[in-house]
Formats: C-alpha cells, structure tokens, sequence
C-alpha cells in the first residue's frame, strides 16, 4: 500500500474513532499540568487494530512538531504525565503510545514484533498518523529510553517519511542479546511478569510459549534484530548510553552501525539504566557535579535544531562525548572529566590480567602444570544477586563473600590505570555437568576494601561457540570461552585493585541453569543437577581478563 493513499485513510480513520476513544477510556486523576493539554486518543493501525496513546498538546491553537514514544508499560503514572507536560510547552506536541496489545491499546501482544518489517509496522504508522493531525507541521520525531529505545531503532528500519530525527537513552539492537536472553540465559520468572502489562495476560503466556521454541539465534530471532538494517537507518539521532547498565553495548553498537548514513552523536556517562536520572549520585557514588546531564534541556535543543529548523550548533556538537570516570572522595585522584572523539572506540592497548592461585590476578601468564579453582554449583540454592536490574556502582562484597563465589585481584596498582573500551573474559573451565552458566564480573576494589561493581556479563556454557547452535561441555575436558563482559572507561587509582569475580549463579538478576544440558523451557528448573566447576589457571589452560589500557 502507497502512502500517498495510506495517509488519508489514516487521518479518517482517527477522525471517526476521536470522540469514541475519549468516551471508551475512563479519565486519569486530576493533575496539574500548568496549561497543557491532555488528551486520550486511539490511533488506527493499517489492519484496524488501535493503539492506546496520551497526547500532550501546547497551550493556544496552532501547528506544533510532534514528538513520541512507545512503550509497553504504563503511561499513566504521575511522572509520565507531567514529564510530557514538560515536553509540550517548549513547543511540541507529546504522544505517548502504547505497544499494541498494551495496557488499553488494541490487539494481541507480541512484544516488539508488531514494531518491526514485516506485515505489521506499528511504528511506522504512528508516525504517519501523528504527521497528519490538525495539529501538527508534518515534522516528527521520537524518543524514549530501554522499550522506548529498542522501539525507536525498529521505526528506523521502516523509514516513514515524516520521521526527522530520534532521541535515544539506553537503547537496544538484539532482542535475543539484550532482552529476553543475555549471554544465553533465559529469563522465564522475569518475563512471566510481563503479563501484568498486557491487555490480555494470556498473550505473554503465549509468547514465552512461543519463545521456548527458538533457543538459539535463529530466522525467529534474526527478524527482531535491528542491527541487521543499520543501512535502512537514515535519520539522525543522538544516542546515550550509562556505563552502569549492561544495554551499554546496545547504545553503541547503534551509535557504530548507523554512523555512515546520518548525523549521529553518542554521549556515555557513569550512569545506571533509565531516563531523565543522569545526575551525579549513582549506587553507592556520587560524582563531581560535571557528571550531570541536561537530558531534557538537550533533547530540546536537538529537536528545535531538526525539527524547528533553529540554528542553535547542535548539529555541529562531537560525534562521541564520554567521561572517563575516577575514584570519589579521593583528593586529585585522576579522572572524573569527560572528553571528546570522532568516533568510538578510541585507541588502546589490549592488555592481559591473568588469573592465578591464591585469588590473584597479573599481567604475566601462570607456569604451574596443573592449577585450578573449584566451586559447587546447586541450581536450587544459587548464590544471590538481589533484584532485577543490574546493580552498577554498588559495594559488591555480600555477593563476593558468598560460598560458591570466587575473586582474584590484582595488588594495589603503584600508578593509576586507565581502562576504556570493551573489556572481555577468556576462561578455561572444566566442569562436571554438560552445561552451566559462567558469570564475570568486574570491580574496582578501593583501599578501604569496598569492591565497586564496573560491569558483569554472563555466558551459557552451551553457547561458548556461537548463539546459533548448542555444544554441550564434556563433563571434565578443558573448555574455551569467550566473551565480551562491557564497555567503560574508568582511570583506578593508585592504591586501588582491579578485581575479577565468577560464580555460576546470581539469583534473582540472572536466573539458574538447571545443569542438566537439557531443552530451555519455562519450567526447565522442574529437574535440576548439582555440580562442581573449575576455572583453570594453567600453563595450557590460562584463564584472563583482556583489558584495553591507554598509556
């Protein structure tokens, strides 16, 4: 279907289902939203299915730019409604959409995959149809942080034509790599969760069902991978990503991949995972001041340049701004200042820190013949993690103090060290089960012992040789696995340890593996298997933190 027919048909459609949304949806608390106008209305999809938005609308009559977000969870709170209010009276227009299938909106719920190419493109109409109210210019652009990210590099690949420009805050590529999977692992118990969003709990049973099918990264996986059509991305878009949040790599794999066909600008600070809280007061850290970012203010300026026309230099501002973090509450300790590149990554020197008896960690490889460490691993009573997001710049000492956890550490560093860049893990293991989860974490150890959380990653034993197949562990053989942990930047200062801790289990953040080497499935954890891992620390078999240093 064209759009030139496409369009109006749209615009109809919203003006004859207009006052029914109104009357079938029951009015939000009374708030003060200082002269903005809040309105709910019910915007038609291309197969007759209606999505759920709020649209905030300035003061006066008139056209405005209009700005969006979609998002599968709720729209209603307080702060979403006044943080859209906010939005609107610089001069935009504010529609806040639900996914379809959604809290009120149409459908059933299929996650992004209504968003993406294929028969159903959900973005896409909704930009058409917000380009052509009364109210709008015709220019439009989106936004939005984690859902609202992943959603907006779905709505790029589609191209619609009055898509201008994109605000993205955390953002994701790989929904196998950076949603329902990490490193391989399954998440049933957190995504079982997510019925409490839909229209219909059903529907999420549904597509857990339907997941259980696709294990490994396959053709099912490949059609939610944005990173796939980077060359269909042809809008500019400024992108932040928070060294604290493991969707780091999802930011700057978009940054990278969109780079070549459109004005793009990253910005990575030392912040957790989330939108409009990119201040100075992260986990158990407060940063200078300078580690504040305007989010809102800048948002602003990047839309009033692209979407208003305002020559205001956003446009012209570096392509890669990043802060390269340092220790607080150290008198001139180096670090804690942002800097600015072409292009990310920028150089550095990739640097080995092995792991070897006696928890310790060195840049020179072990000699020992034979040497390991051991731990047990019962996937009924795993070692804790509490909650679900990742708990970045947090004293991780009750995780390391637990049973089956292991740390190496360097001794402390005679000189500061900077670490920027991607950092990655290669270990050797042996193990008595066919299958098991790895968890690597790294951590900046202060003087005064506090062990504060840089980054953790974990990998699926099974998929040590790639996402697309399963290769089981042969129960006491040497195996090789590799992986990327994250990216950061980060000066430790002297005096400081850089530490390395592993387990197999992290409960309830990454959810256990069975060990038994059978099907993943919802209720996998139904029959389980105990066993003991060993990372080898040998002369055949070094295990090692790869870290890209800059002199």
């Amino acid at each position: 279907m064209q759009v030139k027919s496409y369009v109006p048909i749209l615009a109809l459609l919203c003006s004859l289902c207009f006052d029914r949304a109104h009357a079938d949806s029951a009015p939000l608390p009374p708030i003060d939203l200082q002269g903005v106008r809040e309105q709910h209305v019910m915007i038609p999809m291309r197969d007759g299915v209606r999505l759920s938005a709020y649209v905030y609308l300035p003061e006066g009559e008139g056209k405005w730019p209009v700005v969006f977000e979609q998002r599968y969870a709720s729209l209603t709170g307080s702060g979403t409604r006044k943080s859209s209010a906010d939005l609107a009276r610089r001069g935009y227009v504010v529609a806040m959409v639900n996914f379809r299938g959604s809290q009120q909106s149409e459908g059933t719920y299929v996650g992004y995959r209504a968003l993406a190419w294929g028969e159903l493109k959900d973005g896409y109409d909704t930009c058409e149809w917000l380009a052509t109210q009364p109210w709008s210019t015709g220019k439009v652009g989106s936004f939005g942080s984690s859902q609202g990210g992943f959603a907006q590099n779905f709505l790029a690949v589609t191209r619609p034509p009055h898509l201008i420009c994109q605000y993205m805050v955390d953002t994701g590529v790989s929904l196998f790599q950076e949603g329902y999977r990490i490193g391989g692992i399954t998440r049933p118990l957190r995504f079982e969760a997510f019925k409490s969003n839909c229209r219909n709990p059903d529907d999420n049973a549904a597509l857990l069902r339907e997941w259980d099918q696709h294990p490994n990264y396959d053709a099912y996986w490949r059609a939610e991978d944005c990173g796939l059509h980077f060359d269909q991305m042809n809008v500019p878009c400024f992108t932040i990503g928070s060294w604290y949040d493991f969707m780091v790599q999802g930011s700057i794999l978009s940054f990278q991949g969109r780079k070549p066909n459109a004005t793009q600008q990253l910005l990575l600070g030392p912040w957790l995972h989330g939108r409009l809280n990119k201040g100075s007061k992260v986990g158990d850290l407060v940063y200078p001041n300078n580690a504040t970012w305007p989010e809102l203010e800048h948002m602003v300026r990047w839309f009033d340049h692209w979407l208003k026309g305002v020559d205001n230099g956003v446009e012209k501002e570096p392509a890669v701004r990043y802060y390269v973090m340092g220790a607080v509450g150290e008198t001139n300790a180096p670090g804690n200042v942002w800097r600015e590149a072409s292009d990310w990554p920028p150089a550095a020197t990739e640097t080995s820190f092995y792991l070897h008896e006696g928890a310790v960690l060195k840049d020179t490889s072990p000699a020992s013949a034979t040497s390991g460490t051991s731990y047990d691993c019962d996937p009924l009573h795993p070692m804790e993690i509490p909650g679900r997001s990742f708990p970045g710049a947090k004293d991780t000492r009750a995780f390391d103090q637990q049973k089956e956890v292991r740390t190496w550490a360097t001794e402390p560093l005679t000189k500061p060290l900077e670490i920027t860049g991607a950092v990655q893990a290669e270990l050797w293991v042996k193990s008595t089960a066919p299958d098991t989860d790895f968890i690597v974490r790294v951590s900046d150890v202060y003087p005064d012992g506090r062990s504060i959380l840089i980054m953790d990653y974990p990998l699926r034993a099974r998929y040590r040789e790639g996402f697309d197949k399963q290769v089981l562990l042969i129960p006491g053989q040497p195996a090789q696995l590799k992986w990327r942990i994250g990216w950061t930047s980060i000066i430790l200062n002297s005096g400081h340890r850089l530490q390395v801790t592993l387990s197999s289990t992290g409960a309830p953040l990454y959810e256990p593996n069975n060990q038994t080497g059978g099907k993943m499935h919802t209720e996998w954890m139904q029959e389980t298997q105990t066993a003991t891992h060993t990372i080898l620390h040998e002369k055949e078999h070094p295990s090692r933190l790869l870290v890209p240093i800059v002199k």
